[in-house]
């Protein structure tokens, strides 16, 4: 590496570095990564607004009664009022309604939806809930659970068994998760706490390589479609331009996950028992996503270079990007086993391992051998990937008009 392949990347770096879209990034990209995991989660323990009127038809007619007391007794909202009201569909003869005509009350919106409790139910335990809004899993969860209790009590009052005795043998077992590290040393974790560390580590990841690379992409083809980059190679190299303008966006990169990671560790240590970011993780983790993001860099060039036009490096870039997105399909299975065999094939695709390896980081230390191999392909493909983005960027960056076909590229790759 010569001084003008580092005068271009002081440039890109200083240039980049100082406009407002970077200084706003800092800032509200952290906002919408805690956001985006936070804030689903809020919204869904948000309390109702007003009561809910839910229908029952009891055909046994012995569960209304009691599920409207425990009911009242477990939920209600700020202000007193109770969060369910239950409205039993029977007549005053005990005549219950017809499906159809269950069904028309839900249609008028004189009930929100309505439980049929069957005959059957203390032998089967099935009820079936009917309304025009069935994804309201909390009202499911509530009156599964409450409707579970009532059946419960009226299984043991028929064995003589007493309603305290009950409750003790079948109370809730309540199990605390405690993540025991490579030393032996112990410390509470629960799921929520394993999703959201390597959730953050994806999504910054994510972000990191979706602003840079485009930032990086986007310069290639303006200079390109303005002409500029004919001026910029009588002063210096294809090489020189590349490297340069790689390490550039790569520092501005780099700069971006420390000031991140730095804020992490300051939300960590602000709220004691609340980990973002691990910092005995923080090293390793930032070698896979610095090697990561120059692989996915060289890729942006490569296939920026041929192009003239934003739209047509949008398109293009838009599919590499996919396979960033790729691992949030393997978090559930990596987090229920992950050392199972296919996680540990797909680490070793290169295109995967930076966003799969700080996942299982996260959530249980891989092998010291798994760690070196892993880094040490991603580094080495990490330098295939400049080596081939640099013999098509000094062909494609002159070239204008038609695109180059994929043989076309391959014969530019393969000359000396």
């Amino acid at each position: 590496m010569n001084h003008k392949a580092l005068r271009v990347a002081m440039w890109e770096f200083s240039e980049k570095v100082k406009t407002k879209a970077f200084i706003i990034s800092l800032v509200l990209m952290p906002v919408i990564m805690v956001g985006f995991g936070i804030l689903p989660t809020f919204l869904s323990m948000k309390e109702d607004e007003k009561p809910i009127t839910i229908g029952i038809v009891d055909e046994t007619g012995t569960i209304v009664r009691p599920l409207g007391e425990e009911l009242d007794q477990k939920y209600k909202l700020s202000g007193g009022q109770p969060n369910y009201v239950i409205k039993n569909l029977a007549t005053g003869e005990g005549i219950l309604p017809t499906r159809t005509e269950a069904n028309k009350m839900v249609a008028q919106g004189s009930i929100e939806g309505y439980f049929l409790v069957p005959q059957s139910v203390y032998d089967s335990g099935r009820v079936e809930y009917l309304a025009e809004n069935v994804g309201n899993i909390k009202l499911q969860e509530r009156f599964s659970r409450a409707i579970e209790d009532v059946v419960m009590e009226k299984r043991f009052k028929d064995q003589n068994i007493a309603p305290s005795l009950m409750k003790k043998l079948v109370a809730n077992i309540d199990i605390k998760s405690i993540k025991l590290s490579q030393k032996g040393e112990e410390k509470e974790s629960g799921f929520i706490e394993t999703f959201f560390s390597a959730y953050i580590v994806i999504m910054m990841m994510f972000f990191l390589v979706l602003t840079s690379g485009q930032l990086l992409i986007r310069s290639v083809v303006e200079e390109k479609s303005n002409r500029v980059i004919e001026v910029l190679l009588s002063s210096c190299s294809a090489q020189d331009l590349m490297t340069g303008k790689i390490l550039g966006l790569s520092g501005l990169g780099i700069l971006q996950m420390l000031i991140w990671a730095t804020m992490g560790l300051a939300v960590s240590l602000q709220f004691r028992g609340l980990t973002i970011i691990a910092p005995e993780n923080l090293l390793v983790s930032l070698a896979y996503l610095v090697f990561g993001f120059l692989l996915y860099a060289g890729i942006f060039v490569a296939v920026g270079s041929p192009v003239t036009t934003e739209q047509e490096a949008q398109q293009l870039t838009g599919y590499v990007t996919m396979f960033l997105i790729a691992p949030i399909i393997f978090v559930l299975p990596v987090m229920q086993n992950p050392d199972s065999l296919m996680v540990r094939i797909l680490s070793y695709v290169p295109l995967l391992t930076p966003t799969l390896m700080v996942l299982r980081i996260a959530i249980q230390m891989p092998p010291w051998y798994e760690i070196l191999g892993t880094i040490g392909l991603l580094a080495v493909s990490s330098l295939f990937m400049m080596w081939v983005a640099g013999k098509i960027f000094r062909t494609a960056i002159l070239v204008y008009g038609k695109r180059p076909t994929i043989p076309e590229l391959i014969r530019w790759v393969r000359a000396a």
